[in-house]
């Protein structure tokens, strides 16, 4: 069996070979990934997740999340902006998150900075770089999905103008996919009519 084409789940069903198991990655493929998600709090979440899993599985944050959601206040702009450095150390000691010092740090810096923007600014700006989905076939397989983009590195490249931080190139993409401004379930998918 080819692993980079669509693989048939333990319900039958063609799914990204990524998402078939385990079961947690079979749900959030299922439910969530390459789903058009707007609203600020919502995109900062996944913007600070995709940060985290930087160098890790998306496994790892996916089984961490509940904790990470209850660490960091929902994920709600206003509120992490608030953290203090006490709120900074008591992270640093958190099991249920990643304890990553920089990473940690940015996803506070980050808030801080888009607290200050109009609510709104945030999905707007993202979706902004959304591609055209009509010059984007559907890939066939693993290897016809990219790591980056233009419109990624143009993602990137403002969301740093603006003061953010962990959010290279490849973060911006994964970001991108996960949240639906593109959709990379393979063409097979069962879920691929649900993306953008």
């Amino acid at each position: 069996m080819d692993e980079t084409q669509a693989v048939a789940g333990p319900d039958g069903l063609l799914r990204c070979p990524w998402g078939v198991k385990p079961e947690d990655y079979r749900e959030y493929h299922d439910a969530e990934w390459g789903r058009p998600l707007r609203g600020d709090d919502a995109l900062f979440e996944r913007l600070c997740l995709e940060a985290f899993q930087s160098g890790l599985s998306w496994l790892t944050i996916l089984r961490r999340r509940e904790g990470f959601r209850e660490a960091f206040a929902g994920f709600v702009i206003e509120k992490v902006a608030a953290f203090t450095e006490e709120d900074a150390a008591r992270l640093l000691e958190d099991p249920r998150i990643i304890r990553n010092r920089l990473k940690i740090q940015a996803t506070l810096s980050n808030a801080r900075v888009l607290a200050d923007w109009a609510g709104g600014e945030l999905t707007e700006l993202i979706w902004s770089f959304a591609p055209d989905p009509a010059g984007r076939p559907a890939p066939k397989a693993h290897g016809d999905i990219p790591a980056t983009t233009p419109e990624s590195t143009a993602l990137s490249k403002e969301l740093r103008r603006r003061g953010l931080r962990f959010v290279g190139p490849t973060t911006a993409y994964a970001l991108m996919q996960a949240c639906g401004l593109v959709n990379d379930h393979l063409a097979d998918c069962h879920a691929r009519p649900f993306g953008r």
